[in-house]
């Protein structure tokens, strides 16, 4: 496989310019209509929001969050035996505009049919335009970690710009300006791609195991099938024919993906014919495995309790200027971008001084250190019960742990999956480990709906109950570890000889 030309785009590939951006506008989009979703649904009539209980729209935050990864799955098959990456990123990112138009529309029906074509969209681009910058390189190049750095500085470049655009419309023009804000970020985004495709290697555009005629036509009727049961269950709901609620809902399909997850892992285990190095490091990649759920289940509490505190119960004026509510988000992303190199250089040191703590350990650590977040905001909700606006530097803090934390945890486990999967299992094993993200993303609703404003006092308690159950997951992670340096190690040492 050939790479790209090099005479390109700061040393890389022109076509990590075209992927870079159509990235960074994806995201603008994306994470600029995420930090609206439950301030809008929680506002009341009178601020033309949708005037939802704050468990219904917990749930249904997490359920949209926790879809966007489940439908990466299909999305990920769909480019890889129908489509081809290129066009599933172009029709990926049609749908996710035309969804942030819906948006845009004040209808009492418009939301839920957004959220669908959004998330819908999101997991047909997001998987693979990720997989088009591997695609750039070929297998010996030594640029493709620099290739994806600069592509993660893309994403939350993008982030950026949609934590500050959005939320400044919402909170001085309107929701569905702010709304179609997101809309017009994405559409900048298909331009860009568009003017820009030819930079792309021509196998991008090739599914990579193509379908034969009668699958091509089942993967079709599949699809028809999708749009059609959607399309029913929408109409149902809108029409009163079936009704819905969405914590009931939230908590079931939390329990499906969680057996999807041991199903899967389970039937590699048992029946992926493994060698016995292959099973131990299937064991320690499990202890990553629940490390990941638990995180996100905390983590995520950004999009929703803890940017309903940061509206309810932060002083957020700086003199006469008001923050916007949905600006404390984007602190993850700053602190992304200023400390991401020193926890890249943190783990090369640290292997150096031949002090190299297991995949486990790393992910305890960072489980941990987010769990600090919430002792954190344990003592502002202590103020925040007693009637008072706290100050906006507990937030920060708590950003700033939550951040550190993530950058324990995700990179690291992202590497686990790679280093420690069985070969032939490694695209699955990657799948299964995606949804670790959409168990955490829906259990993170499920524990914000009990973020009650009608009852402050229970609020503490809510976020000791996160930092206890996260601190304790961390503290099994890390009293497994010398097991865990074990399996690891048996398999690492197979893999190598």
């Amino acid at each position: 496989m050939s790479s790209a030309p090099d005479s390109g785009w700061c040393g890389h590939p022109k076509g990590l310019s075209t992927l870079f951006f159509t990235e960074m506008w994806e995201r603008m989009s994306y994470y600029g209509m995420r930090a609206m979703l439950v301030l809008f649904m929680t506002a009341s009539l009178q601020e033309e929001g949708l005037a939802f209980t704050v468990a219904s729209a917990a749930a249904i935050y997490g359920l949209y969050t926790g879809a966007v990864y489940f439908l990466g799955l299909p999305g990920g098959w769909l480019a890889d035996r129908l489509f081809g990456g290129q066009k599933a990123v172009w029709y990926g990112g049609i749908i996710i505009m035309i969804g942030h138009i819906i948006l845009a529309i004040p209808h009492d029906y418009s939301f839920f049919i957004g959220l669908i074509f959004v998330a819908t969209g999101t997991g047909l681009l997001k998987p693979n335009i990720s997989a088009m910058v591997g695609q750039l390189y070929s297998d010996t190049d030594e640029r493709r970690d620099g290739g994806y750095a600069l592509y993660y500085m893309g994403i939350n470049m993008g982030s950026l710009i949609g934590y500050y655009v959005c939320g400044y419309f919402m909170e001085n023009v309107g929701w569905h300006w702010a709304f179609g804000a997101a809309a017009v970020g994405m559409a900048i985004g298909l331009v860009q791609y568009k003017l820009t495709l030819n930079n792309l290697p021509e196998h991008s555009a090739l599914p990579a195991n193509p379908l034969g005629p009668k699958g091509t036509s089942r993967a079709w009727i599949g699809i028809a099938a999708f749009v059609i049961a959607a399309a029913a269950v929408t109409t149902a709901a809108m029409t009163g024919a079936i009704v819905i609620n969405p914590t009931v809902v939230a908590g079931y399909t939390a329990i499906v993906f969680t057996i999807i997850f041991f199903v899967y892992f389970g039937v590699i285990y048992f029946t992926g014919k493994l060698t016995d190095a292959e099973k131990q490091r299937m064991w320690a990649l499990f202890l990553v495995c629940i490390a990941s759920a638990c995180f996100w289940s905390g983590f995520e509490q950004a999009g929703s309790s803890l940017n309903l505190f940061a509206r309810d119960y932060t002083d957020r004026f700086i003199g006469t200027f008001e923050i916007p509510t949905t600006w404390f988000q984007s602190l993850n992303s700053l602190f992304i971008i200023a400390l991401s190199p020193f926890f890249a250089a943190l783990w090369i040191n640290l292997s150096k001084s031949l002090v190299s703590p297991s995949y486990s350990v790393k992910c305890a650590i960072g489980l941990i250190i987010m769990a600090s977040g919430f002792l954190v905001m344990f003592m502002a909700a202590h103020y925040a019960a007693e009637g008072l606006k706290v100050a906006p530097y507990w937030l920060v803090t708590t950003y700033f742990l939550h951040t550190v934390g993530e950058l324990c945890l995700s990179p690291v486990a992202l590497s686990a999956v790679s280093k420690l999967s069985p070969r032939r299992y490694t695209g699955q094993m990657m799948g299964v480990f995606v949804l670790t993200y959409s168990i955490g993303n829906i259990i993170a609703g499920l524990l914000a709906g009990n973020f009650d404003p009608n009852n402050v006092s229970e609020i503490p308690n809510l976020y000791l109950q996160i930092a206890l159950f996260s601190i304790g997951v961390g503290a099994v992670l890390v009293l497994m570890t010398f097991k865990a340096k074990v399996w690891e190690k048996q398999g690492l040492e197979e893999k190598v000889s």
